[in-house]
């Protein structure tokens, strides 16, 4: 077995310390801006205009029909 000198497993040692420290820091940088990017989306998911607009009948022979009113909006229709 060969023998390595203590100055030599130090070195060594201190250096796999620092790579631990910089693997935490990434890990903790990573979990910080997952719960952002999630914050973020709830955000930007509740920026949507949610109504509910009033049901518009239109004739239709082979069943339901869309709508198109002044705005734009397609309404779907009853038969």
């Amino acid at each position: 077995m060969e023998q390595i000198p203590y100055i030599v497993y130090e070195q060594s040692e201190t250096r796999h310390e620092r790579t631990v420290k910089k693997l935490i820091l990434a890990l903790i940088i990573a979990i910080i801006l997952m719960f952002a990017s999630n914050g973020l989306w709830l955000y930007c998911w509740m920026q949507y205009d949610y109504s509910t607009e009033s049901s518009v009948e239109v004739e239709s022979e082979d069943g339901n029909a869309n709508y198109i009113g002044n705005n734009g909006v397609i309404s779907n229709g009853e038969n």
